[in-house]
């Protein structure tokens, strides 16, 4: 039992209550979807030598990681949608359908535009598998399980980037590489027969939420295509005028994202003294940091002279660290413990990427090696912690963050709270009124929208069985 910060105690979770017999249906389908979607990701990392070399396209190799990131962004987007409007079962097993097919085009293309086509189809499907793992997760499982839940999810990015590269490798030194697609597709298709199982019930939500502003989106996209197109600018002025136009599509996407209806972020995001900018902000630092992994198969082959079998498992030493480092962590308990474990994730990653950056690979394979699965702790031991951070921010169990609504951004939390003890001790209030103030007390603007709606009923005990 641990305090919950109002005097009481309430239970504290386990792994063996996450993998036991009532909460284990919903665990594993929370853990394959992610599951797919990072075993892709860095299967076709590895892949891609090997298959350009037979199909061509050397020149957008890039891209294909491009258009699978474009399309996942924009799918994720619409998640919340999704499952208000067809509900949790469903909307898997329509992500799974994506996903599926996508594999296959990329199991039997014949043209880098084949490929890329495959791999956009694939990031549709993915995004929306990534966001279920999440956008489920609070809904299905109690508080006290989320950090576990977490840690599972977080574990299936590390198992992915394991198998993603190992196995990657293999089928490419055995020019095998459709063989590979196929084998996701039949994981996939395994996936997709258990799900109606995982979800036998699939409710709808009342009032799903529209969708992301079109603007907000396009301005994120195109920030994302000029950082590709950086990538393949013929002279170094080009470059920098590609970064330049994505920096400054990304700052108009944040401007017009706080102003949107309905924005790709949740509005908390844009509140005074909200802490979610912060939780982004390392999600963001730690995920440019878990990007280089993409690209140690290319340069182990290309510059260390490796084997597509060496070359795929120096890729997977990240992810190998990511999954030790998150383990031991997730018990962690107390915010001091919790906010330091946030401090030092993003800095061990930063000190072992520019460790490794300065070695060279076809002479310090060794210490190389150890500065990636270093880098992948770092990652590891923090992002636990973030996903519960951003989870306990949100009101809305399907888009995490999203409920709290104009109160909460046009007052603090802690004037929202002064305001609603305050209204509570005055006297001559009727029970209606005392419910408001509760239901502001406890961050529930939704409620206290409804309750103001109401005529007035004055009941003294209303306020009492509120306790």
């Amino acid at each position: 039992m641990i305090p919950d910060g109002q005097g009481t105690a309430r239970r504290a979770g386990s792994w063996g209550e996450l993998l036991g017999k009532k909460h284990a249906p919903a665990a594993f389908v929370l853990a394959a979807g992610v599951a797919l979607y990072a075993t892709n990701a860095y299967l076709t990392a590895s892949l891609l030598p090997t298959a350009v070399a037979e199909i061509g396209g050397e020149r957008y190799y890039a891209w294909t990681m491009t258009a699978f990131l474009i399309s996942s962004v924009l799918s994720v987007t619409s998640v919340g949608a999704l499952v208000g409007a067809w509900g949790p079962r469903n909307a898997y097993l329509a992500a799974l359908a994506l996903f599926g097919a996508g594999t296959l085009v990329c199991a039997v293309s014949q043209s880098m535009a084949e490929m890329l086509l495959g791999r956009s189809v694939q990031g549709i499907g993915g995004g929306l598998l990534s966001g279920l793992g999440y956008a489920t997760m609070r809904s299905a499982l109690p508080e006290r399980l989320w950090a576990y839940a977490s840690g599972l999810v977080s574990a299936m990015w590390g198992l992915g980037t394991f198998l993603g590269p190992a196995a990657g490798g293999l089928f490419a030194q055995a020019h095998a590489w459709r063989g590979a697609f196929l084998v996701l597709l039949a994981v996939t298709s395994l996936t997709a027969a258990v799900t109606p199982f995982a979800f036998r019930r699939s409710p709808r939500a009342q009032r799903p939420r529209g969708l992301p502003s079109l603007f907000s989106l396009s301005l994120l996209v195109g920030a994302e295509l000029a950082a590709s197109v950086a990538s393949a600018a013929p002279s170094r002025l080009g470059l920098w005028l590609a970064l330049v136009a994505a920096a400054t599509l990304v700052t108009g996407f944040f401007w017009a994202d706080s102003r949107a209806k309905h924005g790709v972020l949740p509005p908390v995001a844009y509140a005074r003294g909200s802490t979610l900018p912060w939780a982004y902000l390392v999600i963001g630092a730690l995920t440019a940091g878990t990007s280089v992994e993409i690209f140690i198969p290319l340069f182990g082959q290309r510059l260390g002279g490796l084997s597509p079998v060496a070359a795929g498992f120096f890729g997977a030493l990240f992810a190998l660290g990511w999954t030790l480092g998150e383990f031991p962590s997730v018990p962690v308990v107390g915010p001091r413990r919790v906010r330091a474990i946030l401090v030092a994730g993003p800095l061990v990653t930063a000190a072992a990427l520019v460790l490794a950056g300065s070695l060279r690979l076809s002479c310090d394979r060794a210490l190389f090696g150890a500065s990636v699965l270093v880098a992948g702790m770092g990652v590891g031991i923090a992002w636990p912690h973030l996903a519960v951070l951003v989870m306990r921010s949100a009101e809305d169990p399907d888009e995490g963050a999203r409920g709290s609504g104009h109160l909460r951004r046009a007052v603090g939390r802690g004037d929202l709270r002064r305001r609603a003890r305050g209204i509570a001790r005055e006297p001559g209030r009727n029970g209606e009124r005392n419910r408001c103030a509760l239901a502001l007390l406890r961050d529930r603007p939704d409620r206290a929208d409804r309750v103001l709606r109401r005529p007035a009923r004055p009941s003294p005990a209303d306020l009492n069985s509120e306790f």
